[in-house]
Order: C-alpha cells, then sequence, then structure tokens
C-alpha cells in the first residue's frame, strides 16, 4: 500500500481537480503527452495492485511494525486478523479498487479529463471502504464524514 497504492491513487487525484479559490473554480486534468502518459502508468499500477493485495499468505506489515496512529489505526496484526477471518470479503474491496483504476484507465486512454475525474472519485470510495473496515473502523468522524459524503452522491 505504502509503496504502490498511496503514491499512484495520490498522484492520480491530485492529477484531477477542481480548484474554488478567490478567482474562481479553476479545472486541473493533464494537458501534455507526458502528463498522460504519466498518469496512465498510475492507473496502470492501480490496476494490478490488487492482484498482489489479494495474494493468499501476503502479510499487511513487516514483523515489529507498529500504527502510527494508535490510537485512531489498528494494529497490523489486527487488520491481518480480519483480512484472514474473511479473504473472500477483503477480496471484493480491493477489486473495487481495480474496477476504480479500469474506469481511470479507459478515461485516459481517451484522454477524457471528465471521465478521470469522475474515476478518482469512485478510486477514493473504493479506498476509504476498505480502510474503514480494515485499518480504522473505530475513527468516528471518518465514518460520520464517509456517511455523509456519500449521502451527498445520491
Amino acid at each position: 500500500m505504502d509503496s504502490m497504492v498511496d503514491p499512484s491513487a495520490d498522484y492520480i487525484f491530485e492529477s484531477v481537480a477542481q480548484i474554488a479559490d478567490e478567482h474562481g473554480i479553476t479545472d486541473k486534468a493533464p494537458h501534455t503527452d507526458e502528463e498522460w502518459k504519466e498518469v496512465r502508468r498510475r492507473a496502470v499500477q492501480l490496476l494490478e495492485a490488487p492482484n498482489l493485495l489479494v495474494m493468499r499468505g501476503r502479510k499487511v506489515a513487516r514483523p515489529g511494525e507498529r500504527s502510527e496512529n494508535p490510537k485512531i489505526e489498528l494494529q497490523p496484526e489486527e487488520i491481518q486478523k480480519l483480512i484472514d477471518t474473511d479473504h473472500a470479503a477483503f477480496s471484493v474491496r480491493a477489486l473495487r479498487l481495480q474496477d476504480a483504476a479500469d474506469a481511470a484507465l479507459h478515461a485516459i486512454n481517451r484522454r477524457d479529463a471528465k471521465g478521470l475525474f469522475d474515476a478518482a472519485g469512485q478510486l477514493d470510495k473504493a479506498c476509504e471502504n476498505c480502510h474503514l473496515y480494515y485499518w480504522y473502523p473505530n475513527d468516528e468522524r471518518a465514518q460520520a464524514a464517509f456517511k455523509e459524503s456519500q449521502k451527498l452522491l445520491r
């Protein structure tokens, strides 16, 4: 996650956005061949990452690693137990990331900034659905914010 998924997702989130400020609303999106090429690389990484995440026997952390925010986040062994207890459910969540990455890749191939923006929203939702269950299920603020964001999307 830390080496592949997070940097690639962040790159996509930062590559396409609507920025509102005192000058109005500015749409940010890739424009040059090189910008589209790089965002495509990141989408491909996100497309393939779930294949690695769902591999049986894969561990969420190295031995001895601890949560950086133990008051909010579960410890690695707790996360691992949740994954191992119902690997099929974890796999479904990981495949949602793959579906969102596929949508991003299709938009990128069409150089469709609006489609990429929409796919970035799908990516965010896929990531947060998983994090709320496995990483910080006890974070009441995150749970409430996610529920509120889903109401806005309806």
